[in-house]
Parts: structure tokens; C-alpha cells; sequence
């Protein structure tokens, strides 16, 4: 690069040098054709050659060139050539006979160029060869004192060597400024270098090239988004998949502030990312941070954008199916046992009482959820999963009930968000109540409201100390105190779930002075409430 722009300059430098050679050349010539026109002029009018001229145009014969030799018009001329360092100065009448000329052997001849012009009365400035060489000369028409009409011509000449005379200077003057021109240029260029080694951390042109290449094959080819900031805080990489993962375009060169993403969104890409998922229109994303660092010199950060909505999905699915699981692992120890105690009566001979048993356990079926007032709940999915939570709570020495004024008559569409955020109320409420004193129980209500379902979760445990710390995302887990009720998935990202429908998660009784606390939810959009026929 620094051979290119050195190269650049001095053609630049050496096309400019011409022109402007060419225009002093220029300059000189039309210097000397301008000052052979005034001394023409000047000639012409003096009152003494207008005179003179006239009288040896009148005289119809050629003047004698002895008396022309030692004549006032010679002796004239030769001063005027000799004051203005010309080369000649050459009077004629209007014949074209030489009354003056520099070569007094010429006298009282024709001149050798044409003087056509002057005796029409026309000035002419020209580049000639004469009998005296090349010359700058100026024709001027002489006229009589009381006439207009030209009655001979005045013909001044510079010769081509005194009109260049200058013409080094000028020269050696523009090779100094070359000279200068390609210095300065060739510093320049050489701190130019020094600068853009720095800006690109010394990556050279063909380096950036391959980086840039290897760029956007890995940025094309990844599924996850990838945002590059700067220290300053502005976006410089903004790939496809984040633009469809965040639900912004056009972020390239704006601040991470201006481009009104969701707040826990923006405070993950300017501070370490999100160890848990954030929602973010119908999505669920996870952002990793990491700082980029070269040479130890900050540069900024790069976030990497996944997307986690169908694995959010999933985890709630196998939370469902894992209580499911637990319920039927009970179930079977449970009916296990059943099948125990009946083969036990038919062993002692007591067939009547075993009779009685197995009649009982086939009107009662295998699975006995044991939740009291779950038939308020009309949904059969919300029915089971309720089952299943209560049997794990049973396990831990907690009861789980529906409470009375429970009352849902539908069917749930969107199942995964009302298990994942009922699923963490009850998972925390279990974890509280089970710490608290006895007895240790868990009451559920469930309310169908248009198209909506209200959950409300009340506990035994001990409370709610701190409400906002309660909503507030951590990155390391504990289980001490409130932390109980940010299990799960967690109350932030609960919230954020039933926010993104319309709804809320809120509590409504952070508990205390011997009772525990009551969580409560609002999940829009999720029911299908029955026919009248059905109702």
C-alpha cells in the first residue's frame, strides 16, 4: 500500500509538473508576444516615423540604401532595439521596402514575410522565420500624421532563446516543488501506514480479506445471532438470526440504548448476558457475553443470541411428564401394595374380605389422585398434573387441596405455559410449606375468566420477606430464605411467560406472622370455555 500511494503521488505530482511547465511556456510566449506588440506599437506612433514613413511612401522610386544606412529611421530603430534587448526592429514603407532593419545590408530590399496584413490596417502578433531566425514578432500598419490609411508597417522581433530566458528558473522552481510534493507525500503515506496498522491492530489488507471472509461464512452458517459491540457501546455485527430473534433491524451503528429492545434484553448485551431465558416476543432466548480483547486493549463484547423457546416447551412438557412419571411410580408402589394385602386375605382364608377389597379397588380404579376438590377443575389435563404434584408433595409430608371456590369449566389450549407457570408456583409453595411448621399444606385455586385461567397458590411456609427480591433474577441459586420461591423456572421468568400473553404473576399475600404467602397468576388467551349445551 505505502509503494501504491507512493507511486500515485509521483504520477500525480509529474502530470501537474507538465501542465504547469506547459503553462509557463505558455506564459513566456505571450509575455513576449504582448511586449513586441507595445514597442510596435510605440514605434508607430511616434510622430517622427509617421512622418518619415510617409514621405518614402510618397517618393515613387526605392529609396538609396546609403542614405537609408545613416538615416534617422535606422539610428531610430537601432536605439529602440538596443533599449529593449530585441532582436530587430524593422520599418518598411508600403511597398515592403526595408527604411530600417537590424543588418544594414538589407536596407532598401522587400522584407522575407508578409506585410499584407499591416497595409490593411490589421495588427498581427506570430511565431515567424525570417532572414534573421525564429522570433516572436508584432506587425503594427504605420499611418501617415493626417491620413488613415497605412502607408508602411513597424515589425518587432524577440529572438526564441532571450524569450526562454526564464524558462530554467521556472523549471527548476517546479522541480523543487515536485521534490517538496513527493517528501511530504512520502511522510504522509508512511504515517498513514502507522496509523492503519494501529486502527486494525496490525492486520494487513490480505489478512482482512480472510477475516472477512471467515467471518461471513461463520456468521451465515450459525443458527444462533451474534452481536458485536463496541467499548463505546455501539452495535458494529448484527447477523440475520438476531435480527429474527430480537425483533430489530437496521442496528448497525446505533447505541444498544437506542434500539428499544426489552430491558432485561438491552442489560444482558451491555452487561454478562442472561444465564436464564429471557422472553422476547414469542420467543425464549438465552444471551452469553464474552469481552474481545487484543493485545491487552478492551475492544468490547460479543453476545451470542440462542434460541430456547422449543426447549423451554420441551422442559415444561418433561416437568409435566416427570410429575406424571412420579405420580404412576407411586401409584404403582401403591397399588402394589393393594395387590399385597389382597393376596395376604385370600392367604389367611379371609375371601370375603378380600372380595369386598378387590370389588372396592376396581370401583376406585388404579390411580387414586387423592386431591380433595379436584373435581372442580374441569379440565382432565390440569386434573392429572394436579394429581401428579400432589403425589410428589404427599412424598415430601406436604397435602396438596383445591380450594372451594375453585371453579374452571373448559378446556386449556396453551398447556405448556400454564404447567410451566402453575408447576413453579406449586414447586416453590411445596419447598416453603414443607420448611414450616405443621400442619404443611398447599391450597390451588383455579378460575376460568372469559378466555383466561387465574391461579392462585397459597402456602404454610413462612413467607415472603422481601417482595421485590423475590422477582429479582439471580445468577447463583440458593436455598436459604426467600429463595424458596424462585425455584423452578423461577418467578422472574414465570412473570415474564404470563406478561407476554397479557397477564401477570403477582403476590398477593407475602405472608408472615405465622401463615405463609399466596402467589397469584393471570394467563390470558388460554382456555376454550364449553358450548351453552356443554356448560
Amino acid at each position: 500500500m505505502l509503494v501504491v500511494q507512493v507511486a500515485t503521488q509521483i504520477v500525480v505530482v509529474a502530470v501537474c509538473a507538465a501542465v504547469f511547465s506547459w503553462l509557463g511556456v505558455q506564459q513566456l510566449r505571450a509575455e513576449a508576444d504582448s511586449s513586441a506588440l507595445n514597442i510596435a506599437r510605440s514605434v508607430a506612433d511616434s510622430p517622427q516615423v509617421r512622418a518619415l514613413v510617409a514621405d518614402y511612401s510618397a517618393d515613387p522610386g526605392t529609396p538609396d540604401p546609403a542614405d537609408l544606412r545613416d538615416g534617422v529611421l535606422q539610428e531610430y530603430a537601432a536605439d529602440v532595439t538596443d533599449r529593449t534587448a530585441g532582436l530587430f526592429v524593422v520599418i518598411t514603407d508600403d511597398h515592403g521596402i526595408r527604411l530600417a532593419h537590424p543588418d544594414p545590408t538589407r536596407l532598401g530590399q522587400v522584407v522575407s514575410t508578409s506585410f499584407a496584413d499591416a497595409l490593411a490596417g490589421r495588427e498581427v502578433v506570430t511565431w515567424e522565420t525570417g532572414t534573421l531566425g525564429e522570433s516572436a514578432r508584432a506587425k503594427v500598419p504605420v499611418y501617415p500624421p493626417d491620413g488613415d490609411v497605412p502607408v508602411g508597417e513597424v515589425s518587432v522581433g524577440f529572438e526564441r532563446a532571450s524569450v526562454f530566458d526564464d524558462l530554467p528558473a521556472l523549471l527548476g522552481g517546479i522541480a523543487v516543488a515536485v521534490l517538496a510534493a513527493v517528501g511530504i507525500g512520502a511522510v504522509v503515506a508512511l504515517l498513514m501506514r502507522r496509523r492503519l496498522e494501529r486502527l486494525t491492530l496490525g492486520v494487513q489488507p490480505e489478512e482482512l480479506v480472510a477475516l472477512v471472509q471467515t467471518q461471513t461464512a461463520v456468521l451465515e452458517s450459525a443458527d444462533e445471532g451474534v452481536v458485536a459491540i463496541d467499548d463505546a457501546g455501539v452495535v458494529r455485527v448484527w447477523t440475520a438470526p438476531a435480527e429474527r430473534l430480537l425483533g430489530r433491524a437496521d442496528a448497525v451503528g446505533r447505541a444498544v440504548a437506542e434500539l428499544g429492545l426489552p430491558d432485561a434484553v438491552a442489560a444482558a448485551l451491555r452487561e454478562d448476558g442472561a444465564e436464564s431465558g429471557l422472553p422476547v416476543g414469542e420467543r425464549v432466548v438465552f444471551i452469553d457475553v464474552r469481552p474481545v480483547r487484543r493485545g491487552g486493549r478492551r475492544l468490547g463484547r460479543v453476545a451470542v443470541v440462542r434460541d430456547r423457546t422449543d426447549v423451554a416447551a420441551l422442559s415444561g412438557r418433561l416437568d409435566s411428564v416427570r410429575a406424571l412419571g412420579d405420580a404412576l411410580r407411586v401409584q404403582r408402589h401403591e397399588n402394589a401394595n393393594r395387590v399385597h394385602a389382597a393376596v395376604g386375605l385370600l392367604d389367611a382364608g379371609r375371601t370375603d374380605e378380600a372380595r369386598a377389597f378387590l370389588a372396592e379397588l376396581v370401583d376406585r380404579g388404579s390411580v387414586d389422585w387423592a386431591v380433595p376438590g379436584i373435581d372442580l377443575v374441569g379440565d382432565a389435563m390440569l386434573q392429572s398434573f394436579l394429581g401428579a404434584k400432589a403425589l410428589s408433595a404427599r412424598e415430601r409430608g406436604v397435602a396438596l387441596r383445591v380450594a372451594d371456590d375453585t371453579w374452571l369449566r373448559g378446556t386449556v389450549d396453551d398447556v405448556e405455559d400454564v404447567v410451566a407457570v402453575l408447576g413453579n408456583l406449586i414447586d416453590n409453595a411445596v419447598t416453603a410449606a414443607a420448611s414450616g411448621p405443621s400442619p404443611r399444606q398447599v391450597e390451588v385455586a383455579v378460575l376460568g375468566d372469559a378466555d383466561a385461567v387465574v391461579l392462585t397458590v397459597a402456602d404454610t411456609g413462612g413467607g415472603i420477606a422481601d417482595v421485590d427480591a423475590a422477582f429479582a433474577r439471580r445468577a447463583d441459586r440458593d436455598d436459604d430464605g426467600d429463595a424458596v420461591h424462585g425455584r423452578g423456572i423461577g418467578l422472574p421468568l414465570s412473570r415474564e411467560f404470563a406478561r407476554r400473553r397479557g397477564g401477570d404473576v403477582w403476590i398477593a399475600d407475602p405472608g408472615g406472622d405465622g401463615h405463609g404467602a399466596v402467589v397469584a397468576a393471570r394467563l390470558p388467551g388460554v382456555l376454550t370455555r364449553p358450548s351453552e349445551e356443554d356448560a
